[in-house]
């Protein structure tokens, strides 16, 4: 397997993990995860925009100042505040930002479970049911049909963690089929070049063979 796929299933595995403990998170502890999501995003957004009033201020003497900076910064700021001061804002955002990180990858998903079939491998039928599931649950999300806050919550850690828990099972599978064909592909060329190898040395004998006569003809 090439480091490049390597590095793509340890991403996606880290990453459906962390989704596994939000997922727990958002089930047993909603109103302490909304409200801890909602000072790490805020605190966020209000370090952006100190960091553009800081750079504006710096500038005030050169040229090339932009007062763009100054709105920026503070939009920025106040927007962070509101973050902070209203956690339930963040409680209905969440559900359409990890919705649409969700459809993203099981669009991934079905993509391979579609080179799996061309390659003529069984595993592309259960790849494809757990991207279709997968895509469910992510429009599920977007379109938010379920009411009360707490109740929300609780039900979208419920499908987070439906999803992370397929996507690890798809991605394992996944990686394991990799694995199998890249070993095949080695296996078949080492095959060739030991054919080779013995090719070229009958070869070689059959011309020594060969030079050998023509002397003794000689």
């Amino acid at each position: 397997m090439t480091s490049f796929l390597s590095s793509l299933f340890k991403s996606s595995i880290l990453s459906s993990f962390v989704l596994v403990i939000l997922g727990l998170l958002l089930i047993f502890e909603s109103e302490a995860t909304i409200i801890s999501i909602s000072y790490i995003i805020g605190g966020f957004l209000i370090a952006i925009g100190g960091l553009a009033l800081i750079k504006f201020v710096k500038s005030i003497k050169e040229e090339n100042k932009s007062e763009l900076d100054t709105i920026y910064g503070t939009v920025t700021i106040i927007l962070g505040v509101i973050v902070i001061k209203n956690p339930q804002a963040i409680a209905s955002i969440i559900p359409f930002i990890v919705g649409f990180i969700i459809i993203i990858n099981s669009a991934n998903k079905l993509q391979y479970s579609i080179e799996l079939k061309k390659n003529k491998n069984d595993l592309w039928k259960s790849t494809m049911i757990i991207a279709f599931v997968t895509t469910i649950c992510g429009v599920a999300l977007i379109l938010n049909p379920f009411k009360g806050a707490e109740f929300l919550t609780k039900i979208v850690g419920i499908l987070i963690l439906v999803y992370a828990v397929l996507d690890i099972i798809s991605t394992l599978t996944i990686k394991n089929t990799v694995k199998k064909i890249h070993s095949a592909i080695e296996e078949s060329v080492n095959e060739a070049q030991v054919v080779d190898e013995e090719d070229n040395l009958k070869s070689k004998k059959n011309a020594k063979s060969k030079s050998k006569k023509n002397t003794k003809e000689s």
